[in-house]
């Protein structure tokens, strides 16, 4: 997977996103109702295909992303084991956590890293900002008028409200929320995993669809986690970095005087 330099929508889409939203949907089918039609336990065939495909990203990417890939894998294992097995904040169709799942949550930080970095994104950043904000607040209002999903739309207005202030992860965030939307939508409709009626089928006065709109609030928390990891084992790399971005927002300023 690699960022395109198209300056247009659908390629830079098709090389990013669309060869993950794509991996994603077959996946989750080897893992699905569906498949249990033609194979008794598939789920074997879902972690094989996982592991291809992780391997073959793993591959492609920088050295900087291949440390945060595995990072990402381990807070992965950490994270499901926690929220599924220990919370039951959601559970999986056999009531284990498969083995593609960890690995296809790096999957997921890479291919929308990479499209937060196409040439396309960059042209059009604050026009795709404002567009997908309405397109999340349109999508959690629509689950909470017709599933009665008060827990997807709390988390929601909590990430529209954090981004406010951070408006350097917004757009990875944003395509984020969808991108986790779009994985939900699939997973769920293919019965791999399901969502209780209530959050973490404990708080009675947070009514929650399956799968709930704004669960990709605690998908941040894997972003956040590569990248600290990051920062403390490179803290030279990171403090040059820094260092680089003020002096390139330092020049249109001097600039100007």
């Amino acid at each position: 997977m690699t960022a395109s330099t198209s300056k247009t929508f659908f390629p830079a889409f098709l090389k990013t996103l669309g060869l993950l939203w794509g991996f994603i949907f077959v996946g989750l089918f080897l893992d699905s109702n569906k498949m249990q039609q033609w194979v008794a336990e598939p789920q074997w065939i879902a972690n094989i295909v996982m592991l291809i495909g992780f391997f073959l990203c793993f591959k492609s990417v920088t050295p900087r992303i291949k440390e945060q890939m595995i990072t990402a894998v381990i807070i992965a294992i950490i994270g499901e084991y926690l929220f599924s097995i220990a919370l039951g904040m959601y559970t999986y169709r056999l009531e284990n956590v498969p083995h593609y799942v960890p690995p296809g949550h790096a999957l997921v930080y890479v291919g929308v890293l990479y499209f937060t970095k196409t040439a396309f994104t960059k042209l059009h950043k604050r026009l795709l900002e404002k567009v997908l904000t309405i397109i999340v607040l349109v999508y959690a209002s629509v689950f909470l008028i017709f599933e009665n999903d008060v827990f997807g739309f709390v988390l929601t207005i909590l990430t529209v409200f954090i981004l406010r202030k951070r408006p350097r992860e917004r757009l990875f965030y944003l395509v984020m929320y969808l991108t986790v939307a779009y994985l939900e939508i699939i997973g769920t409709n293919f019965l791999c995993w399901e969502w209780p009626s209530t959050a973490f089928d404990f708080f009675s006065f947070l009514p929650s669809a399956n799968p709930p709109s704004g669960i990709s609030f605690f998908y941040f928390g894997l972003d956040l986690g590569c990248l600290w990891l990051y920062k403390k084992r490179h803290k030279i790399a990171w403090k040059r970095m820094k260092n680089q971005r003020m002096i390139r927002l330092m020049s249109p300023q001097k600039k100007e005087l």
